[in-house]
């Protein structure tokens, strides 16, 4: 790890046979890492790092498989993902393991399961932080299980022989199995109904596979379903395109139909949980504790969680940013505010914003034209490019001015400041609010 660089993944791993390779993946895809030989280490740099995920090489023996809930109980109340790196086991969940990849790994794939898990951390945080900021208000939030029904897998591609075996294995792990035969029929099934995973056959033309997967990444409803492709030996396909086209896991035949199984019921659980932490806290906007108008937090509830997310982020060592959007006074504006057709948009904007941000964010209107965010978990440049990409999307969206007059579109000044302290929520939003005005803070 480079000099002043922050790591946010530790692997843990007797030797560099398999942490080697992946530590310099990932460095290379913006998950800088750090790597302990042991429990003691592993322990250490927790203590020491804001690291955000950890992964363990199972090959470690008894002391591998007992490190993952030590290393949770040493982060709380942060939630730290464990990534475990053996054959999937239900018994690893158990032990504490969040998600078990089979070797060898491509750090594409490590990568993008590793943003999954952490993000899927921050929102279990959030909706305790939510949990107790809608209690204080006597409003509850409903606790969302994962269903304990049987796994739903679309599996789609040719019958060919390894395929079909594929399809019996993972019946037999329990889980229910569609079939599809095109990417036509695929299509339609997965806007009919809710799958836990997808596996696609490359066979001969694998990149109509991987035009499958790029089309479940480009669909808000589908983009975190994983995908596993199960390949051809000698494909011109390799891993790595594989997994830079959104592929969640690769298998070839050599691999046996029970492991595959086993990797797609693992990647479906993770899944599982991902979707019910998200439904969780989309339950927030049924409330009653929202603005009428936008269907997001009201400037007092906005207050108070903020206050709460910011004792949180110091306490779990983890960034904390607020962003503020004020509609900029530019000529079209002001003439669409005399007219009263800003007022009248405020309710479309205030919905794109809910729609835009992250599930575990928290928007808010603070005054009839500003908007604030609260993004856990985020440092100041990111806020900024997550502020900058909402202001892009509803500027290029045109708005009714009446009386025949051209539509309007809106754009946004932009204000953004980290929160350092635990009390320091009103100090940060106070600085967001003034650069989005275009003065000083006091």
């Amino acid at each position: 790890m480079a000099a002043g660089v922050q790591a946010r993944v530790v692997i843990v791993a007797r030797d560099d046979a398999l942490a080697g390779p992946l530590a310099d993946g990932l460095d290379r895809l913006g998950w800088r890492t750090v790597t302990a030989r042991g429990a003691y280490a592993a322990l250490a740099a927790l203590a020491d790092l804001q690291i955000e995920a950890a992964v363990i090489d199972l090959a470690g023996g008894a002391e591998a498989l007992e490190l993952a809930e030590r290393m949770k109980e040493a982060c709380a109340p942060r939630r730290l993902p464990v990534v475990a790196v053996g054959q999937p086991d239900a018994a690893l969940e158990l032990r504490g393991f969040d998600l078990t990849l089979a070797p060898p790994l491509h750090p594409a794939q490590v990568a993008m399961r590793l943003e999954t898990l952490v993000r899927t951390a921050v929102a279990e945080e959030e909706f305790e932080l939510r949990l107790e900021t809608f209690a204080e208000r006597g409003r509850g939030l409903e606790v969302v299980e994962p269903p304990a029904a049987p796994y739903q897998v679309l599996a789609i591609g040719e019958p060919a022989p390894q395929f079909l075996a594929l399809s019996n294995a993972l019946g037999e792990h329990g889980a229910e199995v569609v079939g599809s035969f095109t990417a036509y029929t695929a299509f339609d099934y997965l806007h009919e109904r809710r799958f836990d995973a997808v596996v696609l056959w490359a066979g001969e033309n694998p990149q109509e596979a991987l035009s499958i997967a790029a089309g479940l990444r480009r669909n808000t409803r589908l983009y975190h379903t994983p995908a596993l492709l199960y390949m051809r030996p000698h494909s011109y396909v390799t891993a790595a395109e594989a997994y830079h086209r959104g592929i969640s896991d690769v298998a070839t035949p050599e691999t046996p139909e029970a492991e595959t199984a086993r990797r797609v019921v693992e990647l479906a659980r993770s899944y599982r949980r991902q979707s019910a932490v998200r439904q969780a806290l989309e339950a927030a906007r049924t409330s009653g504790l929202m603005d009428a108008a936008s269907g997001l937090f009201t400037r007092d509830l906005f207050a108070a969680h903020l206050a709460r997310l910011a004792r949180a982020a110091i306490e779990r060592n983890r960034p904390l940013s607020v962003c503020v959007l004020r509609v900029a006074d530019k000529p079209e504006i002001l003439a669409a505010r005399a007219g009263g057709w800003i007022a009248r948009a405020i309710p479309q904007i205030g919905s794109m914003i809910g729609r835009l941000v992250r599930v575990e964010d928290t928007a808010a209107r603070l005054a009839p034209e500003v908007f604030a965010l609260a993004l856990p978990a985020t440092p100041a440049g990111a806020a900024r490019a997550a502020g900058e990409r909402i202001a892009a999307v509803i500027g290029c969206t045109a708005f009714e001015a009446g009386d025949g007059k051209p539509p309007f579109v809106v754009e946004f000044d932009l204000g953004v400041a980290e929160v350092f302290r635990a009390d320091g929520a009103a100090l940060a939003l106070e600085a967001a609010a003034a650069e989005a005005f275009g003065r000083k803070a006091s």
